[in-house]
């Protein structure tokens, strides 16, 4: 099957999906049936839904079948970080343009959330960046719970989509041990601006926080270009 035929193989049974109105969770017809209604030979639907399967579309479970997936962002990891890694000089400049659509998400998101938190979610924040210094998992869950009440799933996936790659290839920053205290700080700050209910404050706070982000990358750029 050539690359083309592929391709509109998969666009058709992305078709059937939609056409149907399965949604994630729900069983595809099984491969015979799939043949039959495509017109397609085994080989090809299996090619076909190998594809789906590695962009998130369908999930295949052994012994039970075909079903939708989820089509999480997650997919995209390792080719953005691909991306990422592959310019040059080190991927800096990459690194720097991915971390500049992040702010522009979250400084937009962060002035939406000021005044809406309410003191459990405050607090749960506040135990977050108290474990910033020794756990760097606290700071992906951090930006994670600050826009849960967003109630935007798409949001919640691309920063989380972002924050993975940036620290995938964060190792070709300065260590992290050398600016543990301003990472705290910055997000201590941004808590305490959305605490009281101050957009602005927290707009102003976030925008710091990726200042010193960006300060990191303009380091390494320079570095990398001696």
């Amino acid at each position: 099957m050539t690359r083309r035929n592929g391709a509109i193989l998969q666009q058709r049974i992305v078709a059937l999906i939609h056409d149907r109105q399965l949604a994630p969770g729900a069983a595809l017809p099984t491969e015979p049936m799939l043949m039959d209604l495509l017109g397609a030979s085994r080989n090809s639907v299996r090619e076909a839904i190998q594809a789906l399967q590695a962009l998130g579309i369908v999930e295949i479970r052994h012994g039970h079948g075909t079903f939708v997936g989820s089509a999480s962002l997650d997919v995209l990891s390792p080719s953005l970080a691909f991306r990422v890694r592959s310019q040059t000089p080190a991927g800096i400049g990459a690194l720097h343009d991915l971390v500049e659509v992040r702010e522009l998400i979250e400084v937009g998101l962060v002035g939406q959330v000021a005044g809406t938190l309410s003191e459990a979610r405050l607090a749960a924040l506040d135990a977050l960046v108290s474990r910033m210094d020794t756990d760097l998992a606290a700071d992906r869950a951090f930006h994670a719970l600050l826009y849960e009440s967003c109630g935007n799933e798409l949001v919640l996936q691309l920063i989380a989509l972002f924050w993975n790659v940036y620290h995938e290839l964060e190792a070709s920053l300065d260590p992290p041990e050398d600016r543990v205290t301003e990472v705290v700080a910055n997000h201590q700050r941004i808590v305490d601006a959305l605490r009281g209910g101050d957009a602005t404050a927290a707009r102003d706070a976030m925008r710091a926080h990726f200042t010193d982000v960006k300060a990191r990358v303009a380091r390494a750029h320079a570095w990398a270009e001696r």
